[in-house]
Formats: C-alpha cells, sequence, structure tokens
C-alpha cells in the first residue's frame, strides 16, 4: 500500500517537472522589452486673443442735477398714479367679493327653503294617496 502511493506521488512529481520547468525556461529565455519610445514634444498652439472690451456706455450721461431731480420726480409721480389705480382695483374687487358672497348666502337661503317646500309637497302627495287608498276598495 505504501509503495503504490509512493509510486503516485513519484509519477505525479514526474509529470508535473518537465512542465514547470519548461515554464520558468520559457520564461527566463524571452528578451526583455524595450522602453517605450518617449514621444517628440509637440508644440503649444498660439493662445486666442480675447477681443478688446468695447466701454460699457453711461446710463444716463452727463446728466445735470437738475435733470436728474426731474426724471426722479416724473417716475416717482407715475408710480405714485400706479399705485393709486391698483388701490382702486383693490377696492372694487374687495367690493365684488362681498357682493358675491351675499348672493351665495342668499342663494343657500332659498335652497333650503326650496327643500322645505319640496319635503312639505311630498308629505302631503303621501297624505293624498293614503286617503285614496282608503276610498278604494
Amino acid at each position: 500500500m505504501r509503495t503504490r502511493t509512493s509510486i503516485i506521488f513519484l509519477l505525479a512529481f514526474v509529470i508535473l517537472s518537465p512542465n514547470s520547468f519548461s515554464f520558468v525556461s520559457a520564461s527566463d529565455s524571452a528578451p526583455e522589452p524595450e522602453p517605450p519610445q518617449i514621444p517628440e514634444p509637440t508644440p503649444e498652439p498660439e493662445p486666442i486673443k480675447l477681443p478688446d472690451p468695447t466701454p460699457v456706455p453711461d446710463p444716463f450721461p452727463k446728466e445735470t442735477e437738475s435733470e436728474k431731480l426731474k426724471r426722479l420726480t416724473n417716475e416717482n409721480s407715475q408710480l405714485k398714479q400706479q399705485n393709486a389705480a391698483l388701490q382702486t382695483e383693490i377696492s372694487n374687487l374687495k367690493d365684488e367679493q362681498l357682493r358675491l358672497q351675499t348672493e351665495i348666502t342668499e342663494l343657500k337661503h332659498s335652497m333650503q327653503e326650496f327643500q322645505k317646500i319640496v319635503l312639505e309637497q311630498a308629505r302631503l302627495i303621501m297624505d293624498f294617496v293614503t286617503k285614496l287608498k282608503d276610498m278604494i276598495p
């Protein structure tokens, strides 16, 4: 039994050893690769020149103090007019809202009254039907 085991291990060693030796010898005999060539530097492109900035025009060229005061006064009066118009519109909208709320309240009241009338009519019809049943044998 012991001899069989040793024979098996010996055969395995013999089979595997030439392959591993040929593997090692093949890797040893390969020539070392040469390092890659360093490419020559390419010339740098010329930078793009930005156009000369145009000067920003003055929004109020050479405006005197009195002109500036007149302009601001006009703007102020226009804004006051716009404000007054908006205040009037807000007031009108509030009045319209109040009118519509009153109308809604009146319609709700009318619906409740109508509902009472319909229920009363339904009760009268039921009474009428009951009396007809009693009258017809």
